[in-house]
C-alpha cells in the first residue's frame, strides 16, 4: 500500500496547496464567495460537475447499483437531469442577478422581507449537506489506513476547512478542478472497464445475475419519482449550486457550461450502476451495499492505480464538502448574521468582507465537523437536507421566477408552512419516508398561492428593478466594490 498511501498524500498536500494559492487571489468579497464571477467554460463545467457529484453520488451511486442493477443509476441521473433544467432554463438568469445567495434573490423579488426566514432554511440545508459529506471521510480513510472514525473524520474536514478558509471560492475552484479531473480517470476511465472486465464482461454478469438487475426502471417508479423531487428539483434551489452559477463569467458560460456538466453526471450516474453491478457478481454478499465501492477498490486494483482510485473517492467527497461549506458560511454571514444585527457594510471595505467571510467558514466548518462526529446515518442527514430544501424553499424561488403575482407575504407563507410541514411530517411519518416531501411541497404551493391572491401585488417599482436585474440592465452591488484583481483575465 506504500504506493496508494504517496498517491493521497501528495494529493492532499495539493489540496493545502492551493488553498494558499487562492488566498492571494482573492482580495475581495466578490473574489472570495463567487471568483470574481470571471469562471470561462473549462473551469465552470469542470467545478460545476465536481460539486454535484460527491460521496453519495460515487460510494452510494455504486452501492445501489450493488443493490439494484443498472436503475440504481437513477439517483445521480436525476441529478444531472436537474442540472440540465437549471443551466438551460434558469442559469442566465440567475447569473444576470450578480447576487451572492439565494436569499437575496428573494428580496430582490419580493421587496426585501423574505431574506431571514428562507436563510435559516437554507442554512440548515447546506449545512447538513457538509455534515453528510464530512462522515463519508471516515469510510475512505478506514480504507486506506484502518484509521478511527472521529479522526477520519477531523482529518479529512481539517483539510477542507483549511483550504476554504484561506482563499475561500478561488481556492475551490481550483481544488475541484483537479478533483474532477482525479474523479474522471479514476471512476470513469480506470474503475469502470477494470470492474466490468474483472466480472466477466457484460454477458457473464447477464447470467449471474438475475433479469431485474438489467431492467431500467427496476429501482421502482416510486422511487424514481422521489428522486427527481427531491434531487431534480432540489438542483434548481441550493446554495451550493447557485454560488457556483454566480461565479460565471456570462450568460452563454453558465448555460452551455452547466449543460456540460450536467451531460456528464449522466454518464458518471450510469457508469457508477454498472460499477456496483459488476460488484455484485464478484462479492454477491457483500454486508452493506455501500461497501461495494470500497471492496472492489481494495481488492481487485492494482498498486498506484488504487491510491488514485481512492483519491478520485475521497476529491468526490471534497469536492462536495467544500461546496457546501462555502454556502453554509455565505449564508450564515450574509444572510442570517449580517441581517439580525442590522448591518450595512460600506462598498468599499472589501478587506473587512473577506475577513468576515473567512471567519465563518472557519466557523461553520468547525460546525460541521463536530455535527459529523456526533451522526452515524448519512442517509437520513441527506434526506432532512433535501426535504427542508424542496418542502421550504422551491415553491418560493421558482415562483419568484415565473409568477409575477407572487407577493412577499405569500413566500414567507410558503416557506413557513411548507418547512414546518416537512418537519412534522418526518416525525409522523419517519426521516426515510416519501410522504414528508410530497405532503409538505403540496402545503408550501398552496400557501403560497392563497396567500399572494389574498394579499395586495409586489410593488410596481420593486417588480420594475427585478425585470431590470433579471435582463442585466441594472448594476450589482459589488462592481464598484472590485480591486484591481478585475485586471487579471478571465479564468479558462
Amino acid at each position: 500500500m506504500a504506493v496508494d498511501y504517496l498517491v493521497i498524500v501528495v494529493y492532499l498536500a495539493g489540496m493545502l496547496a492551493m488553498g494558499w494559492w487562492g488566498m492571494r487571489r482573492a482580495r475581495s468579497k466578490s473574489e472570495f464567495l463567487v471568483a470574481g464571477r470571471r469562471l470561462g467554460p473549462a473551469m465552470y463545467s469542470g467545478t460545476m460537475a465536481a460539486i454535484v457529484l460527491g460521496g453519495a453520488s460515487t460510494i452510494g451511486g455504486v452501492g445501489l447499483g450493488y443493490q439494484y442493477g443498472l436503475s440504481g443509476a437513477w439517483m445521480v441521473f436525476t441529478i444531472g437531469l436537474g442540472l440540465l433544467a437549471l443551466s438551460v432554463f434558469f442559469s442566465a438568469r440567475i447569473a444576470r442577478l450578480k447576487v451572492y445567495t439565494v436569499s437575496e434573490m428573494l428580496d430582490l423579488r419580493y421587496g426585501g422581507r423574505a431574506g431571514v426566514i428562507s436563510g435559516l432554511v437554507m442554512w440548515a440545508y447546506t449545512l447538513m449537506l457538509a455534515v453528510t459529506s464530512t462522515i463519508a471521510y471516515a469510510t475512505i480513510f478506514d480504507v486506506l489506513f484502518d484509521m478511527n472514525r472521529t479522526l477520519a473524520i477531523v482529518l479529512g474536514g481539517s483539510i477542507v476547512v483549511a483550504y476554504s478558509t484561506l482563499g475561500g471560492m478561488w481556492s475551490i475552484t481550483l481544488t475541484d478542478m483537479v478533483q474532477f479531473v482525479v474523479k474522471t480517470i479514476g471512476v470513469l476511465l480506470l474503475l469502470l472497464p477494470i470492474a466490468v472486465v474483472k466480472a466477466g464482461g457484460f454477458a457473464e454478469m447477464k447470467a449471474q445475475l438475475p433479469t431485474e438487475y438489467f431492467d431500467p426502471l427496476g429501482i421502482g417508479g416510486e422511487t424514481i419519482f422521489t428522486y427527481v423531487l427531491i434531487y431534480t428539483f432540489g438542483m434548481l434551489i441550493g446554495q451550493d449550486i447557485w454560488q457556483r452559477v454566480f461565479t460565471a463569467r456570462s450568460d452563454r458560460t453558465a448555460r452551455w457550461g452547466g449543460t456540460v456538466a450536467g451531460t456528464y453526471c449522466l454518464a458518471y450516474a450510469v457508469a457508477g450502476a454498472v460499477i456496483g453491478t459488476a460488484a455484485k457478481v464478484l462479492y454477491p454478499n457483500l454486508a452493506s451495499a455501500d461497501d461495494a465501492f470500497a471492496t472492489i477498490v481494495k481488492d481487485e486494483l492494482p498498486v498506484g492505480v488504487r491510491g488514485l482510485v481512492l483519491a478520485a473517492a475521497l476529491a468526490a467527497v471534497m469536492s462536495t464538502s467544500s461546496g457546501a461549506l462555502i454556502a453554509c458560511a455565505t449564508v450564515a454571514n450574509n444572510d442570517i448574521w449580517s441581517r439580525l444585527r442590522g448591518i450595512v457594510r460600506p462598498e468599499g471595505e472589501q478587506h473587512d468582507e473577506v475577513k468576515g467571510n473567512r471567519a465563518f467558514i472557519l466557523l461553520m466548518g468547525l460546525a460541521v465537523i463536530a455535527t459529523a462526529i456526533a451522526l452515524n446515518d448519512v442517509v437520513q442527514a441527506l434526506t432532512v437536507a433535501y426535504n427542508l430544501l424542496v418542502g421550504g424553499l422551491l415553491v418560493p424561488i421558482l415562483g419568484g421566477l415565473l409568477w409575477k403575482r407572487g407577493t412577499a407575504q405569500g413566500a414567507l407563507a410558503s416557506v413557513a408552512v411548507g418547512g414546518l410541514a416537512v418537519i412534522g411530517l418526518m416525525a409522523a411519518y419517519g426521516i426515510l419516508a416519501n410522504e414528508p416531501v410530497y405532503y409538505g411541497l403540496l402545503a408550501s404551493l398552496a400557501a403560497y398561492v392563497a396567500v399572494s391572491l389574498a394579499t395586495r401585488p409586489t410593488d410596481a417599482a420593486v417588480l420594475a428593478a427585478w425585470r431590470e436585474r433579471l435582463a442585466g440592465r441594472a448594476p450589482a452591488h459589488d462592481n464598484a466594490s472590485e480591486t484591481v484583481s478585475e485586471q487579471v483575465p478571465a479564468a479558462q
